[in-house]
């Protein structure tokens, strides 16, 4: 199947039924009066999470999706038939923007989770309301009106706990088949990785985490650069991030630059994001020579100025990644565990999202009207001033 992550659709609620304009006729009830009914109320349309997608590529082939108009009252003041609302099932993990306003409708996290996106028409009012001792024939009625209509971007980011990220080739599908049953192509060659991949890490019987496997990114992804623009949102999900760097690289760049490279992005992408916690992984010392590879890894620490957790793999083998997951798995245990026990640390999580999703989007809005500018689809509205500036004009009699 296709991953699809971004996709925009079209969402319309129904119409509500008009009023009905309607008098009682009936044998022996010669002044019977008003009984039109109501019209019945327009169907809304909803978004609900499930956890059984994991992409938006239905979309691509569907863009319109119209809830049920509702029916006009009729005579004998009997009301319209409400028009039925319509479900549409999206992958958790979706992120839901109006594309007119920019606004974040919603982000559905959960499975189940119902998010009300366009509301149907009001119902309008038969003659029946409209009557009174001064007007006993009243042939006034209100018309239902419009069902909400709505531009909607839906962007998917994957539900992961642990995020690799580094440049591309650095070994990061290799790790993740390592330690999980996920089964990303690996080759001998950058951006094998084109799509996401998640792999689940279990840590005996009943214990275990999801992984992430982001392609790689490189110099001015957030920019737009490569892939990176389109990805690095998917790690605005995670809980930790281990950036994966190759100790000794094919075309013997430096390790050290490339993980600041990398760090770089970060901080440009979304300042929150470059906060999350994040583990050094230096990978594929098996190339290296037993008695070289202390020093490599203490030359490449060192020229960091790394303060966190340092792990030494060769995934290819296995080696290390069982200490890896395991350190994970603990760190991410004793997390959900002080959120379960202290409010303020989960509140302060919660804050860490919501900014993280701010930034996300701004930074993609921001890169979506640069193309657009650069297509011609948008000029620049305050330059609405004929007058070049740079003539000095006289007036002379």
């Amino acid at each position: 199947m296709q991953f699809v992550d971004e996709t925009s659709i079209t969402v319309e609620a129904g119409r509500g039924g008009n009023g009905c304009l309607s008098f009682r006729r009936e044998k022996y009830v010669p002044r019977g009066g008003p009984d039109g009914g109501d019209g019945g109320h327009g169907g809304n349309v909803y978004l609900i999470g499930d956890e059984s997608l994991n992409t938006l590529i239905d979309f691509k082939f569907q863009r319109f999706y119209k809830a049920q108009s509702g029916q006009q009252g009729q005579g004998r003041q009997m009301s319209g038939r409400a028009g039925d609302d319509l479900h549409v099932k999206v992958p958790v993990g979706t992120t839901v923007i109006d594309e007119d306003t920019l606004e974040v409708i919603a982000d559905v996290t959960a499975e189940g989770q119902v998010v009300l996106v366009a509301q149907g028409g009001r119902r309008g009012l038969g003659n029946i309301h409209f009557k009174s001792s001064t007007n006993r024939s009243p042939r006034r009625t209100t018309p239902g009106t419009e069902g909400e209509r709505r531009k909607l971007r839906l962007e998917m980011k994957v539900m992961a706990d642990v995020g690799l990220l580094g440049l591309p080739n650095a070994g990061k599908s290799t790790l993740i088949r390592a330690v999980s049953a996920a089964k990303p192509k690996v080759a001998n060659y950058p951006f094998t990785t084109l799509v996401p991949n998640l792999g689940v890490v279990k840590i005996g019987t009943h214990e275990h985490f999801v992984m992430a496997d982001v392609p790689g990114l490189i110099e001015g992804a957030s920019d737009g650069a490569g892939l990176g623009l389109r990805f690095l949102k998917h790690l605005t999900r995670t809980r930790l991030l281990l950036h994966v760097v190759d100790a000794a690289p094919f075309d013997e760049s430096d390790p050290v630059a490339a993980v600041e490279a990398i760090a770089q992005e970060l901080e440009q992408f979304s300042p929150t994001l470059s906060e999350l916690p994040r583990w050094l992984v230096i990978n594929k010392l098996d190339l290296l020579p037993a008695e070289d590879r202390e020093a490599r890894v203490a030359d490449i620490v060192s020229r960091l100025g790394w303060q966190g957790p340092v792990f030494q793999v060769a995934a290819i083998s296995s080696d290390g990644t069982g200490e890896l997951v395991q350190a994970a798995h603990r760190w991410l245990t004793e997390q959900r565990q002080l959120e379960n026990e202290d409010e303020e640390a989960a509140e302060r999580e919660r804050d860490m999202r919501r900014r993280m999703e701010a930034e996300s989007v701004e930074r993609v809005e921001a890169h979506q009207t640069r193309l657009r500018v650069k297509r011609g689809e948008i000029v620049d509205e305050f330059d609405d001033d004929d007058d070049d500036h740079d003539v000095e004009i006289e007036y002379t009699r």
